[in-house]
């Protein structure tokens, strides 16, 4: 008997040990995470860990926030081509999500001072011009990206521009407009042209920024008195369309859907209302969870639970808004694990998120 049972529990450590593997790589593929460097090899940090967690994705910047005189990751076309392409390498499928925000205006990482077209209009322009025209822009913009090897567009912005007060939308022209429906048409534009070269988008951010007056980098911004339900049928046209890809969460407070969460860290706003109410079934992206909206009020641990559990399916780290606070991605894998083995996280919820990113992923070539 005793033998049996030494049996019996070493047989239970070798299936844990065999699976332990499988689990880091289930909770990478929710991540998205920044990195420094404009050149990588099979050594470096990074592509250890696309390979060793299966990590979603990865996102891109031009500015260096630790060293000013020194690209992040961007500095040439060639450059950028030649990173993408080594970091698809350290992929295990060659499927790796390579994101930047391309919105266009002040707003677009490929910028002109690194031999890019680098002159997209901003959203409140491209709203002037006839769709014809608006087709040419994006799809250049769209063939641009491709030709250096990025897959995926955090854009277009649908929030409406109805606060003239607003800082981050309104006063930097990043909204096409007021119209719901016209917003949901420019933004329709974008996706075709986005689609057409293969590359994935995110609406943003849900579930409406354009009401609010204060800017969520720099901390906690509640929008509940501002906003209007109207600033929700953008994504609603558009989800109709069965054309969107992703939709990335704001980290604005709207007590009308929850008194406690800002949007990023909410049941009520991301599995109620955008998936049960509006019947969005694709991969919900979090908006970077290192920004003060999040940081001021939350610790790392308490962030990932409440994220995972509200229905995000991509947690994405930029690692670039405060030089100080750089996260490494095994200290994000070994919190998710904890929460896992606490059972403050479910394996059933992690589950169907890599289905909807893996679902994502079919749609790149």
């Amino acid at each position: 008997m005793f033998k049996i049972f030494i049996f019996i529990f070493s047989l239970s450590g070798l299936l844990f040990s065999s699976n332990y593997s499988s689990i880091d790589k289930s909770l990478g593929n929710m991540l998205m995470v920044g990195f420094y460097g404009t050149t990588i090899s099979p050594q470096s940090q990074i592509c250890k860990d696309i390979k060793k967690y299966n990590l979603a994705g990865v996102i891109l910047f031009d500015y260096n926030p630790t060293n000013r005189k020194k690209p992040k990751n961007i500095s040439t076309k060639s450059q950028v081509k030649k990173l993408t392409s080594d970091l698809q390498n350290c992929s295990h499928d060659k499927k790796l999500l390579i994101a930047v925000d391309q919105e266009g205006g002040l707003v677009q990482r490929l910028k002109r001072k690194y031999g890019f077209k680098g002159n997209f209009p901003k959203a409140s322009d491209i709203s002037i011009k006839n769709d014809k025209d608006i087709e040419s822009i994006y799809n250049s913009m769209a063939q641009e990206l491709k030709s250096v090897g990025i897959n995926y567009n955090l854009a277009p912005v649908v929030d409406l521009s109805i606060n003239k007060k607003n800082h981050v939308i309104y006063k930097l022209g990043r909204s096409f407009g007021s119209n719901p429906r016209e917003v949901a048409h420019y933004s329709s534009i974008f996706l075709k042209s986005m689609h057409k070269y293969d590359i994935l988008t995110s609406l943003k951010h849900f579930p409406g920024h354009g009401s609010s007056t204060g800017d969520t980098h720099k901390g906690f911004v509640d929008v509940t008195k501002q906003w209007k339900k109207e600033e929700l049928e953008p994504y609603k046209l558009l989800i109709k369309t069965k054309k969107v890809d992703t939709i990335m969460i704001a980290h604005i407070m709207n007590k009308r859907y929850d008194n406690l969460y800002p949007a990023t860290l909410s049941k009520n706003i991301i599995t109620n209302l955008l998936r049960k109410e509006l019947g969005f079934k694709g991969v919900v992206i979090t908006d970077d969870l290192q920004m003060g909206a999040i940081t001021h009020r939350y610790k790392l641990k308490e962030t990932i639970r409440l994220s995972i559990n509200a229905g995000d399916d991509i947690l994405l780290f930029g690692n670039q808004l405060d030089p100080r606070y750089i996260i490494k991605t095994k200290t994000l894998i070994d919190t998710m694990k904890q929460l896992l083995k606490s059972n403050k996280i479910k394996l059933k919820t992690i589950k169907e998120s890599n289905r909807r990113v893996q679902n994502l992923k079919k749609k790149l070539l």
